[in-house]
């Protein structure tokens, strides 16, 4: 396997009601920058995905975002980074997944689910095959219970779970990601 150089974050535009979840953000921004790696994530300021940008970029890290435009208003466009500003959703998430070599999947609402869902599209359809950590596993738990059931049931084929960690925290979940030394 390649060495990886940027690490996609998925997770909420809200900080959800455990401020537990703000502090995982946090520390996966730093650790991703800390380890030498370039952080993608959606480009907006608001909940976890802006905490975890924000810490990437206080570490010293480069820091990616990809947002529509249209949800600039909404989700507030950050600063001092390099911003790329897409027409659409679908073209936001093809450009980070391009963009990146692993995924840390943080807790999140709908739009994290669909950009998770995205990916193991593509990975069962062997479009992708990244390494994807699902970190805090009392929020992704029964995300990985479903998983399991869609696979007993014979709706996917046992491989989408492939390259698939679930995590408890960051360290195991980088470690999940195989990250060495940055390409």
């Amino acid at each position: 396997m390649a060495k990886l150089r940027s690490v996609c974050v998925y997770c909420g535009t809200r900080t959800g009601n455990e401020p537990a979840f703000e502090a995982l953000a946090e520390e996966a921004g730093r650790r991703v920058a800390q380890a030498g790696y370039r952080l993608v994530f959606g480009g907006g300021t608001a909940g976890l995905a802006g905490i975890a940008a924000r810490a990437a970029a206080d570490a010293g890290g480069t820091v990616l975002g990809v947002i529509p435009e249209f949800l600039i208003p909404v989700e507030g466009a950050f600063e001092g980074i390099e911003l790329r500003k897409v027409a659409t959703l679908g073209a936001r998430k093809s450009m980070m997944i391009a963009e990146s070599d692993g995924f840390l999947a943080l807790p999140g609402g709908t739009g994290t689910l669909e950009e998770v869902f995205d990916l193991l599209t593509r990975r069962n359809l062997g479009l992708e095959n990244k390494p994807v950590a699902f970190v805090d596993n009392q929020f992704w738990g029964p995300f990985s219970t479903l998983l399991d059931h869609v696979v007993r049931y014979e709706f996917t084929d046992p491989a989408l779970v492939d390259g698939l960690s679930f995590e408890p925290d960051i360290q195991s979940a980088l470690a999940a990601l195989r990250i060495g030394e940055p390409g």
